[in-house]
């Protein structure tokens, strides 16, 4: 029986906070590919993911590759490749889901938050892609080496922006498959928000020596959250 997960790709899957996420979605039963500027470098990082789950549906290509090939994808690259990686895989994601995990880090003065001047990395993705691509902002409070551990319980809610709910939607059931807890967070605007709370979480985690601060939404839900807005 074919699946009924959407395909993924995870674009600067070679980092940390992107194989971490590949990782996890693969042992949720996903297709994820790889994706990097270079083939050869998200061939290896498949190489490493197999190494770690031999009965993953893993795959590396080369960006604009892995973009046209999903339903679903998610971008986990520096800020300082955010603009560029966007216009390289433009055409391949109009009509699909992407969701932006970038922050925008400056080093070295990574403990200071510094958003640009869209708002937020998630707001200039938004401009930069067009109405037609549903971008979500989402995942960047998580700590990249609590994702990579498969044994670590991850102590962490995760923000959702965007203007689609139903996008929004589908990039909570991600974060529910990937083992964490994630909530409706407005529109994209509110990005910002998440974006800006890592470089508070960065302080906080030097500071008292925390290893991989989060952050938790308490009380009790009583709305149903996929309710139309």
């Amino acid at each position: 029986m074919p699946s009924t997960k959407p395909t993924l790709a995870v674009l600067g899957g070679t980092g940390n906070l992107g194989f971490g996420l590949a990782l996890r979605w693969a042992r949720a039963g996903y297709r994820v590919t790889v994706g990097s500027r270079q083939k050869e470098k998200a061939e290896d990082a498949v190489g490493r993911l197999k190494a770690r789950l031999p009965e993953g549906d893993l795959h590396g290509l080369a960006n604009p590759d892995a973009a046209a090939g999903a339903e679903i994808v998610a971008m986990t690259v520096p800020f300082a490749s955010h603009a560029a990686t966007i216009e390289s895989v433009k055409a391949q994601v109009q009509g699909k889901i992407f969701v932006d995990v970038t922050v925008p880090l400056v080093p070295p003065r990574v403990m200071r938050v510094q958003l640009p001047p869209e708002g937020s990395a998630g707001a200039a993705a938004q401009q930069l892609l067009g109405e037609t691509v549903h971008v979500v902002s989402a995942f960047q409070n998580v700590a990249a080496d609590h994702l990579e551990d498969l044994e670590h319980e991850i102590d962490c809610d995760v923000l959702v922006s965007g203007n689609s709910l139903a996008a929004r939607a589908a990039v909570i059931r991600l974060a529910k498959a990937a083992g964490m807890r994630a909530w409706h967070a407005g529109p994209i605007e509110n990005a910002a928000v998440a974006e800006a709370l890592t470089s508070v979480l960065i302080f906080v985690n030097r500071r008292y020596g925390i290893d991989g601060a989060g952050v938790r939404i308490t009380g009790t839900p009583t709305l149903d959250p996929e309710a139309k807005e």
